[in-house]
């Protein structure tokens, strides 16, 4: 990879989400996503780090890959399809870190379609894990 990826990301870490599974917790997130995931910002993948630009206001989280210890796409207990939509492509991306613990992630999502990136990330990630 000779240039890097970017995109706008929402994201949460696992501890977050558990925090937020009352009953008006779960419909405000019906009403928006950005209810779950208080960590929003750039995500950026370069030859030699993921980064999570924004996690924390002007704070960053940069992963290399031994960080990375883990990596899915799919609904859980914490953020299932009638949060994430019914289509497949609102699944969050999952990341398990050395660093931040588990995060879970929504890359250029679209409110109105509950549809993301994350799938074509996953790609990328898995791809830029493997070297």
């Amino acid at each position: 990879m000779s240039t890097s990826q970017t995109a706008p990301y929402m994201g949460a870490t696992t501890t977050e989400l558990t925090n937020r599974q009352s009953l008006g917790d779960k419909a405000a997130a019906g009403a928006s996503q950005k209810s779950m995931f208080s960590h929003r910002g750039t995500i950026v993948l370069d030859d030699k780090t993921l980064t999570l630009k924004g996690w924390d206001g002007d704070k960053d989280v940069s992963l290399s890959r031994e960080d990375i210890t883990g990596l899915k796409r799919e609904f859980t207990d914490l953020y299932g399809r009638f949060i994430g939509g019914l289509l497949n492509s609102g699944k969050p991306l999952i990341l398990q870190t050395s660093k931040v613990g588990e995060i879970y992630l929504l890359i250029n999502h679209k409110e109105l379609m509950e549809t993301t990136d994350n799938k074509a990330w996953q790609a990328q990630l898995e791809e830029w894990l493997a070297r």
